[in-house]
């Protein structure tokens, strides 16, 4: 503490970001990277920009780069903003599109970066129970006391769950608040979930975001990006341009665009990553482990003898790492990336030789 901080950051509790060890031989399933390199064509379009041209500053409208999602998505380039990151679009679509003068709402386990959000920029929310099965509910965002929101926002697939909604119940929230932004934040839906992209030209309240770090393997790049109506994304801009005119590097801008272009090698990849999560499921299951169905490149398993937290340091102690929450009701789960083949027989070993 130091009496020249703000009350502001005084109040703050900061997101705290998966532990990223530097040791030897580590079998690092803890922060959903993905476990394949990316696109070749990704590193030969950042090859080509060591040149000259980096005394020269990026293009702070991304045009190339909204190209190449635009024909991705068979949308126009207004619809499409993009940033250095998820988390820095996110923090934008908070300021930008969430600060009103009624509560917010998401759910009460998921990414532990929205409260942190309304923390920074003074942003009343409520969190909503997910089920007892851990699933979020879309009845409880409808009750006439969840009523006048100033926003709703939640992963689809929610993090740290892994759990998806179908696209028909997001439309059915979409319907139901026709007066708030929603925010899809879609980190993780290239592994199995329904996108809202779809909907962005029938619903003008609809927001989604993505990520280049999961399913195209750029969390080294800093890449995000969000999708909705133009207007939406013209608030975006005027934050942006008021924060920062050139979140996105030459470097950046170049990869982006040539994951996009890659259609093929994306999709052997992410469906690589897709069945190593099912036959980890089932090698988790035959141990006795619960797991919560999955979408995404990661499960959230809990055993029902075994405490979360020994199990952490037990895999550990073997040079596994995986993710532990403290919240109160998923502290005895632990969230597994799914790596390669390899790295997932390798944990299943340990977690057999542990359990034993």
């Amino acid at each position: 503490m130091s009496r020249y901080w703000s009350a502001v950051v005084h109040g703050l509790t900061p997101y705290v970001p998966g532990e990223q060890p530097k040791l030897p031989d580590l079998i690092k399933l803890n922060t959903n990277e993905n476990p394949y390199g990316p696109s070749p064509k990704v590193l030969a379009a950042l090859q080509k920009e060591c040149a000259d041209t980096l005394r020269l500053y990026p293009d702070p409208t991304a045009d190339k780069l909204k190209q190449a999602i635009a024909d991705y998505y068979g949308i126009a380039r207004n619809q499409i903003f993009v940033g250095n990151g998820s988390d820095e679009v996110l923090a934008h679509v908070f300021q930008a599109l969430l600060k009103h003068e009624r509560p917010i709402l998401f759910p009460d386990i998921t990414y532990s970066f929205y409260p942190v959000y309304c923390g920074l920029y003074g942003i009343e929310y409520k969190e909503v129970p997910l089920d007892e099965a851990f699933q979020i509910r879309i009845d409880d965002y409808l009750k006439p006391d969840a009523g006048k929101n100033g926003g709703i926002v939640f992963p689809n697939p929610n993090a740290p769950t892994g759990s998806a909604l179908p696209l028909s119940e997001i439309e059915r929230l979409l319907k139901a608040n026709p007066d708030s932004v929603v925010v899809i934040d879609e980190a993780y839906v290239d592994f199995g979930a329904e996108s809202a992209i779809a909907l962005i030209n029938r619903y003008p309240n609809v927001l989604v975001t993505q990520s280049l770090s999961k399913s195209r393997a750029l969390a080294g790049l800093r890449i995000g990006l969000a999708i909705g109506h133009p207007d939406l994304i013209e608030a975006l801009e005027r934050v942006k341009d008021s924060f920062n005119s050139y979140p996105l590097d030459r470097f950046a801008q170049a990869g982006a665009a040539a994951a996009f272009e890659d259609r093929a090698y994306f999709e052997e990849k992410r469906n690589a990553v897709i069945q190593s999560r099912e036959a980890l499921v089932a090698k988790l299951k035959k141990l006795g482990f619960e797991i919560l169905p999955s979408a995404a490149n990661f499960v959230f398993v809990r055993h029902p003898k075994h405490d979360a937290v020994k199990l952490a340091a037990a895999l550990r102690e073997r040079s596994i790492i995986v993710r532990h929450f403290k919240h109160a009701r998923i502290n005895q789960f632990l969230r597994i990336t799914v790596g390669t083949d390899k790295q997932c027989a390798a944990l299943v070993a340990a977690m057999s030789e542990i359990l034993a």
